[in-house]
């Protein structure tokens, strides 16, 4: 919406521009046409002329009444450039046509059009300036010149001036439009740097805060877990004794999840990486998540190979099914595969299919920025931002998209060699 705003705001002040410049047009006409008439005694066709004139000031004043209300499209801005070349052709045609030297101002018509217009709408101002050009070499009113200024220009000599516009008129837009793209992809690149470094910066944040709560919770964890220990030991019955079970496996999962988040923030935490196989470290995964029976695990792979388990990446899997449950799936397919480009590269995929209620809209024109969720709750959305961040770390990327039959579909992309244990070593 924003940037939508942006270019409506830009073609109003482009139209602005184009106003500006045609008062200033009026005038340099009007002091030529009197300089010409009275002072170099050449007669011209005054009332028509200045009847032109006084319908470009008309349409200045008109534009300068509405533009201020309503937003600028490319088809106004392309319409006023044809009035201007329309009564450009007015006034050459009353003042000598192709002999007149000021025919040379279709030109500046072609490049005020190769930066203001579309690219289809320049290449038209090329073809109408050119066709107006080629029609004044024929159709116009001479002018009765004294002896000192007549002069005779032969039919090639025409012909050569028509074919140099037209030539100065497509090389000029065939390389501003491209020059204008250009800067425009530059622009976008140079924003996409800006917010990508915004983003780094929040993880930033997030990181410190993450890592300053982990360590906080360390030590109550520590306690609850030798205290359950110490229960376990003198509850007599069963049912006591698996319900503190229970509640030890939890508070194990909680401390390996805070160790995760010291992992990810660049804290050592004493455990070395793990050497596994993607088979195993997906479906570790799977096995470690609060309620396994709710994943079915799709095997696509033709072979297994060997990596070390990234935190990073095991944290982001481990969000993506938590989201899915939230979103209210009763179940969760994760598919494996391994699959390779034309060069032989390797790329893991993971994708995740739910039943749930799938992704509004609105979030999946934003999927990867912070806070950018359907939950209502504080905090909500940093999942997928976090997912999408460790996978743009690892070299990868995530997709996701609703499934026509319902739910949600996301995969993720990771370069094998990002996890290879010869890229680790």
């Amino acid at each position: 919406m924003t940037a939508f705003a942006g270019r409506e705001d830009a073609a109003r002040r482009n139209l602005l521009l184009l106003v500006l410049l045609r008062w200033l047009a009026v005038g340099g006409q009007l002091a030529t046409i009197l300089l010409v008439e009275f002072v170099l005694d050449i007669r011209l066709p005054l009332f028509p002329m200045l009847a032109t004139l006084g319908g470009l000031v008309a349409l200045n004043l008109l534009q300068l009444a509405s533009v201020r209300f309503r937003s600028v499209s490319n088809g106004e801005l392309l319409g006023a450039l044809l009035i201007d070349v329309a009564a450009l052709t007015v006034q050459l045609a009353l003042s000598g046509g192709a002999t007149n030297p000021f025919i040379t101002l279709f030109l500046l018509q072609v490049v005020l059009g190769a930066v203001l217009l579309e690219a289809w709408s320049s290449w038209l101002l090329v073809a109408v300036t050119s066709a107006a050009f080629a029609l004044l070499t024929v159709v116009h009113h001479p002018l009765p010149l004294q002896p000192g200024f007549v002069s005779h220009l032969s039919v090639a000599y025409k012909a050569g001036s028509w074919f140099s516009f037209v030539l100065a008129a497509v090389l000029v837009v065939a390389f501003v439009t491209r020059i204008a793209r250009n800067l425009r992809e530059r622009d976008a690149h140079l924003a996409t740097m800006r917010q990508r470094a915004t983003e780094q910066e929040h993880i930033v944040r997030i990181g410190l805060l993450a890592s300053g709560a982990a360590h906080e919770l360390g030590t109550p964890l520590a306690t609850l877990s030798v205290a359950l220990g110490d229960w376990r030991r003198e509850a007599h019955d069963p049912a006591l004794a698996a319900e503190v079970a229970e509640m030890e496996a939890e508070v194990a999962r909680c401390k390996e999840i805070l160790a995760g988040i010291l992992f990810a923030a660049g804290e050592v935490t004493g455990e070395a990486p793990a050497r596994t196989t993607l088979r195993r470290f997906v479906g570790g995964i799977v096995e470690r998540w609060g309620r396994p029976e709710l994943v079915a695990l799709v095997d696509g792979l033709a072979t297994d190979p060997p990596i070390v388990a990234d935190r990073a990446l095991a944290q982001t899997l481990i969000n993506l099914l938590d989201n899915a449950i939230e979103a209210g799936a009763s179940g969760v397919t994760l598919l494996l595969e391994l699959v390779r480009d034309a060069a032989g590269e390797a790329d893991i995929l993971i994708t995740a299919r739910d039943d749930g209620r799938g992704f509004p809209p609105a979030f999946l024109e934003t999927i990867g920025r912070p806070y950018q969720s359907s939950k209502e709750r504080r905090g909500a959305g940093l999942g997928l931002f976090l997912a999408a961040n460790v996978l743009r770390t690892l070299g990868g990327a995530l997709e996701a998209r609703n499934d026509p039959h319902g739910g949600a579909l996301v995969t993720l992309r990771i370069p094998l060699a990002a996890l290879a244990l010869e890229e680790r070593r």
